[in-house]
Order: C-alpha cells, then structure tokens, then sequence
C-alpha cells in the first residue's frame, strides 16, 4: 500500500488550468455601482497581467519559467497521503487520501498565488505590494513572495486574527512585511471606524478597503489578493493538477472531494481540474466545499452582485454573497469569515456542481484533534471544516459498507493556532 505518493519536481505544473473554458454558462460580467466607475480604476488597483488572467478565457496560461522554478524551490509538488489511521480509527471501508498543502515553507497552499503575482508585479516596475489578510497565511505567503522579488509590502491583518495568532505577524515581520491590524490609523476607511468603533474586530471586507486606498495613494503601489478573484485560483491548479496524476499512479477515482471554501482560493484551485470533467460528464465525483456555521456564505447567502469590499472601490461582482457589511462572529478559522466567494464557485455552486456543508467552531476542532491524533499533523482551523465532513462521510461508508475514495485538501497546518486548539481543550470554546 502507498501511503505517501510524491512527485519529483520535474512533476511541477507547466500551465495554469483556467476554469473559464469549461464553465457550463456564461460568467457573470462585473459592473460599476450607480454613478461610479470602479471598472475603470482597476488597472491602478491590480497589477496588469493578473487583471488580464482574471478574463481570459483561454483553457491553459503557461507559468512563467522563473515562477515554475520557485516553485519547485519552495516544495512543490506536494505529497497525496494516504490517512490510513484515520480510516482504522473510524472502522470505515472508505479510502481517505489527503493532499498536504501544509508543507510550505510558510504553511498553506497560498504561496501558489503570491509568488506568480510578486513575479508578475516585478515585471511591471511595482515597488510595493499591499494585501489583506485574515488568519495570517496569505499575509505571510505575500511576505515572503514579495522578499523573493525585492519588493516592499504591506499587510493589513484582521483585528481579531492579530490579535488571536500574534505569531503568524513575527513571521511576515521575518519577510519584511509590514502589518497593522485591520481597522487601522494608517487609513482614512480605517481611521473613519475606528472613530465610530473603537474597539472594532475588523473583517475582511475592511481590511480588503485598506489595502485598495493604500495602493491607490501611490502609483508604483498595487493590490494583491490572497482568494475570491479568478486569478488567484487560476494559480492555485497546480495543486489540483498534481492530484490527478497522484490519484492515476495510485490507481483511484475519486468519489467525493473536499475542501474548505472562505473566498475560493484552496477549494478551486484543488477541485476546478476535476470539476471540468464533471461538467463535461465524465465523473459522478461529488464535490463539498465546507464553510462555517458562522458565515455560511455558499450556504445562506444570495446570488448576487455585490461589493468585494466595506467601502465599494471594487466592481460589483456576481456572486454568493451576505453583504458586504457583514462582520462574522469571531471564529478561529480567520481565512473562512469572508462575506462574498469567487464568482466561479458562486456560478458552479448555482448550477448544481458544487455542494456546500456548514459545520459548527467545536465539531472541526474536535475533528482536527482526532486527526492529529490519527495522522500525527496538526491541521488549521479553516483546514478542519473540511477534515469534519471527510470524517462524516467515511462514516456514512462505514454504514452502507460502500468503498467511497475521498480527497481532502488538506491547505494549510495549524502550528500557529494554539490559542484556537487550547480554548477548545479547556472548554472555553465559543460554539458557534
């Protein structure tokens, strides 16, 4: 039996795969608010060949020699493991395999996206990058791209998350990233809050708002963002890709595929490659994308065109949506408290392609545990949604005796998460 089938680096993606050429219907185009025009401002905001990316609709993007071989430099390919304890653990007849993107040199599959728009960026004469981020991991990822490319940037850090993962900052700090927690005085969107509310936990959305003024204060300045956009998963297929010629030299088909979902980025960059078959009817495969109780966006927003950000610099984008005022409960799973979601989840999600699963703060903890326990790797929180519904459903197998092959990304580890993981094991663990 494998237990870990790893690719040599050679194995390494020469394309990005761009789920533009095979959606069932057309994409939702994105549209200015009445009497503006943001559509207008977005090369000043976006470095230009990721705007380009994000409305191309040619299947294949070649990947830039030098990104492809910081790639390699930095751990990929990744292995496909085989959570063989698991599945003793829960007496399952199912196969659960798992791909670890925590294997990054800073923890999560998000270094995917951030060293091809720094390389990109480079390219173009920016000199400084700036970026939200909400548990850290992005925040850390554009850190180190952006060292890698002689670049400055700046992350703004959701309020809560600084607060609660102090040590994911130390490590953008180690890059050279500079970090303020988000709702900030280094803005006026920020400033204007924090007049109103002081003590404010910041969200996504605000935080997306500083990083947009920023960028636009300067003209050597531009945006990075660390999911939702079609860009940003476009670049993380490679992870997917990967996954198919694991699960050929393994022999598997899968039959469900799991991952997380907050804006898109780990869950289409994972599951997009697969989908396409889907769509093209070659694959019963199901595909859950597994949010929280507490911003069940796929789950319990509307279809709809909103704002990416608080303010509105954005376009306004077609997609699932609570509204882009919407402040989640203070949840561990940082990167899973976005209100909106990528535009090509929300279409696929709405055409029936995609399943979406909520689970409760202490059942993923709980889940995270057993796997740890089980695997010996310690899972992130945003990570552990999707470890929740892997469990569920190997134990649906072990009732109907069916031999199901089930993939989880496994998209990031949870070695900066004590705080999370300790007030889950004292019992102080808000359950929501």
């Amino acid at each position: 039996m494998e237990y870990k089938i790893e690719l040599t680096s050679d194995d390494v993606a020469k394309n990005w795969y761009n789920i533009n050429a095979d959606l069932p219907v057309e994409l939702p185009a994105p549209k200015n608010s009445e009497g503006k025009d943001q559509i207008s401002t977005l090369p000043d905001i976006f470095v230009n060949e990721c705007l380009a990316q994000e409305f191309s609709t040619e299947r294949y993007i070649k990947i830039p020699t030098e990104v492809r071989e910081l790639y390699q430099r930095l751990g990929r390919p990744t292995p496909l493991c085989r959570a063989k304890g698991l599945e003793e653990k829960l007496n399952t007849p199912a196969k659960i395999y798992y791909k670890r993107e925590d294997t990054s040199p800073t923890g999560s599959h998000k270094l995917n996206s951030a060293i091809a728009q720094a390389y990109f960026a480079k390219k173009e004469g920016v000199e400084k990058l700036t970026t939200e981020t909400g548990a850290g991991q992005w925040g850390t990822a554009l850190s180190l791209a952006a060292s890698l490319m002689d670049l400055d940037c700046t992350v703004y850090m959701v309020r809560v998350s600084f607060d609660q993962k102090p040590f994911r900052k130390t490590i953008m700090q180690l890059y050279d990233g500079n970090v303020y927690a988000s709702p900030s005085n280094q803005t006026a969107v920020g400033r204007k809050i924090l007049e109103e509310t002081p003590d404010h936990p910041g969200s996504l959305g605000i935080a997306i708002s500083e990083a947009v003024e920023d960028a636009l204060s300067d003209e050597k300045t531009k945006y990075t963002l660390g999911s939702v956009l079609n860009h940003v998963i476009l670049h993380q297929t490679v992870i997917g890709q990967e996954i198919q010629t694991q699960l050929e030299i393994a022999e598997e088909e899968p039959d469900t595929m799991i991952a997380c979902v907050g804006g898109g980025s780990n869950f289409g960059g994972s599951l997009f490659p697969f989908i396409k078959e889907k769509i093209k009817g070659n694959t019963d495969c199901e595909f859950l994308a597994v949010e929280p109780s507490a911003c069940p966006t796929l789950s319990e927003g509307e279809y709809t065109y909103d704002f990416g950000d608080e303010v509105g610099f954005t376009p306004l984008l077609k997609m699932f949506t609570l509204g882009h005022n919407f402040v989640a409960p203070s949840v561990h799973a940082g990167g899973l408290r976005y209100h909106g979601m990528n535009t090509q989840v929300s279409l696929l999600k709405n055409e029936g392609y995609i399943t979406p699963r909520t689970a409760h703060q202490t059942e993923v903890f709980a889940a995270g545990k057993m796997f740890a326990k089980c695997e010996g790797v310690i899972p992130a929180p945003e990570t552990n949604h999707a470890i929740k519904v892997a469990i569920d459903e190997a134990q649906k197998c072990k009732q109907t005796g069916e031999e199901k092959t089930i993939v989880v990304n496994f998209s990031g580890h949870g070695l900066m998460d004590f705080k999370g993981y300790g007030s889950f094991m004292d019992g102080s663990m808000e359950d929501c």
